[in-house]
């Protein structure tokens, strides 16, 4: 019985014990909360951190990383096909002296390379059939004056009744008749090459300069080849009758051969880019003719395009690669190739947002040299990033290298 005594009273001592030390320290006792703390902490960290695939970036950081903007939006893209060829004058600027009569060159005023202007005299010859056409004129024309004169005073005569009619007729059929034959001597020297202010010149030359004709050029430009000597003989069959070949290259011509494969898509009017083999040179050239016939050896067809050559930059003989336009359906939306850039192996833009960009995953099509067909993952309107893309795939990429080390 002592010994329960003993044991309440110590059951007793424990209680007192405890309230006393409870009321020391506060009731109820509180337990610490850093466990809570810190999960939320980390929780609001982690809310902080920029979302997956979002790059935020202020203004001046985009400018500073040079991030320039276009709006994405639809149109054709520039798709070609190569096709190789060289350079030749035009044929319309080809200009070339000639005669039509047996004749000697006495004398020569052009050389090779000399710029020559369109009516100058270049060179002038000697010859017997000049200068009967030229004799036969000078009577013809004597001639008629007269019989003009004779006509017009037979015609006052039958007025007043003079003369009579039938010789009045006579008188005015001689004179029709002189007239033709005049007109008939005129037409030979300018089938000969004589201009109308040489004919009408010609009574007040004196006798000896008959048998001489001056060549003028036809065209403006620079002569390409003088293919006579002085004193040489020409015109008679067997022999040369060109003395001077003149090339205006204000305009050039490029000649292309086309494989059939290609010939289809090929019109007349587009415009194609050419390209100089082994230069960096190139100019927009305009097709002007597209052969139907195939070559018979090479099989492909010949298409011609036509330049400006101004400055003569271009010399014909110059081999040329042209790219050639093909037609295709239109696109709704094209962005610049700049613009995309891989991520984990998927074609990836960045479109801008409020805060910074958002990198999206894109479905790419067909492609020309600059830009790009997207499929899916981006609407037209949208703006995107084009230049400096490389630096935001770069913060992607570093944003994912701390996740995972987190």
């Amino acid at each position: 019985m002592k010994r329960v005594v003993v044991f309440f009273a110590g059951v007793a001592a424990g209680i007192a014990l405890v309230v006393v030390a409870a009321g020391w320290i506060g009731w109820p006792v509180k337990f610490p909360a850093t466990t809570r703390q810190t999960a939320a902490t980390h929780t609001k960290t982690e809310a902080s951190h920029e979302a997956p695939g979002h790059i935020e970036l202020s203004e001046d950081q985009i400018r500073d990383a040079g991030i320039t903007f276009a709006q994405a939006g639809g149109g054709m893209l520039k798709r070609h096909f190569l096709a190789p060829g060289s350079l030749i004058p035009d044929a319309d600027h080809i200009g070339r002296v000639s005669v039509r009569v047996l004749a000697t060159v006495t004398e020569l005023r052009k050389r090779l390379g000399d710029v020559v202007e369109k009516g100058e005299i270049v060179a002038a010859i000697e010859s017997r059939e000049v200068a009967d056409a030229k004799s036969e004129y000078l009577a013809a024309r004597l001639t008629n004056d007269l019989q003009q004169t004779l006509y017009a005073r037979q015609k006052t005569l039958v007025e007043t009744r003079i003369v009579s009619e039938n010789e009045f007729l006579r008188t005015r059929l001689t004179a029709n008749d002189a007239q033709i034959k005049l007109d008939g001597a005129r037409q030979k020297l300018l089938a000969l090459g004589l201009s109308e202010s040489e004919i009408a010149d010609l009574p007040n030359q004196p006798p000896e300069s008959l048998r001489t004709q001056f060549l003028r050029a036809p065209i403006s430009g620079r002569v390409s080849e003088r293919r006579v000597d002085l004193g040489g003989l020409i015109g008679r069959e067997g022999q040369e009758s060109e003395l001077y070949v003149i090339v205006n290259l204000d305009d050039i011509w490029v000649d292309l051969a086309v494989s059939p494969e290609d010939i289809n898509a090929v019109r007349e009017g587009v415009s194609v880019k050419i390209r100089a083999i082994g230069t960096e040179d190139e100019a927009s050239a305009g097709v002007i003719f597209v052969s139907p016939l195939l070559d018979r050896e090479t099989r492909n067809a010949r298409v011609i395009a036509t330049m400006p050559n101004r400055d003569h930059r271009w010399k014909p003989g110059t081999f040329v690669t042209a790219e050639v336009p093909l037609s295709g359906a239109p696109s709704t939306v094209i962005v610049p190739k700049k613009a995309i850039q891989t991520i984990k192996g998927t074609p990836t833009v960045f479109v801008r947002d409020a805060d910074g960009f958002e990198a999206r995953s894109v479905r790419t099509g067909r492609e020309d040299d600059d830009d790009i067909e997207i499929v899916a993952g981006l609407a037209a309107g949208e703006t995107i990033a084009v230049q400096n893309t490389f630096t935001l795939k770069a913060e992607i990429e570093k944003d994912e290298a701390e996740h995972g080390n987190d």
